[in-house]
Order: structure tokens, then C-alpha cells, then sequence
């Protein structure tokens, strides 16, 4: 399984956030502490609902903690028509 192009603030969110523990975000935002462990390192990305829940932790939009780091190119299954 390929890694999450989905990058994320959060360790450093943390730190600037009176050095958050990683269990102190894991109960604001209702999940595990193995859950933010995955979503920080990129292993996990989370559900939407997710990402509103740890940004609003923050006070900041989900823009603003995570980033897309994907291809912005539209790729086609189809051939092309002759």
C-alpha cells in the first residue's frame, strides 16, 4: 500500500499548542493515541469529519493543518477515440 500523499501540520500544531501530547489531541478529537501517531506520520489519512474535529483543536480551517500533496493531472482509464 502506497503512502498518503495527505501532508499534515499536526507534530508541529503540537508543539506550538503548549507542547500538546499526542493523547491530549487523541481526546479532544475523540480517537486513539495510535490514530494520530498513523495520521502524523502519514500512514493514515483521516475522514473528514476527522480532519474538521483536529483542525478545530487548532482554531484553524483543515487547510490551513493539512495539505494535499497529490498530482493535480486528470488521468483518463480511456483510450483515445480514432
Amino acid at each position: 500500500m502506497a503512502k498518503t500523499e495527505l501532508k499534515n501540520r499536526i507534530r508541529r500544531l503540537r508543539f506550538d499548542h503548549d507542547e500538546m501530547t499526542q493523547q491530549e489531541l487523541a481526546n479532544r478529537a475523540g480517537v486513539t493515541r495510535q490514530t494520530i501517531i498513523a495520521i502524523e506520520a502519514s500512514k493514515y489519512a483521516p475522514s473528514l469529519m476527522l480532519a474538521f474535529r483536529i483542525s478545530r483543536v487548532f482554531s484553524l480551517k483543515v487547510e490551513e493543518v493539512f495539505e494535499y500533496q497529490g498530482s493535480d493531472k486528470k488521468e483518463s482509464s480511456q483510450g483515445s477515440a480514432s
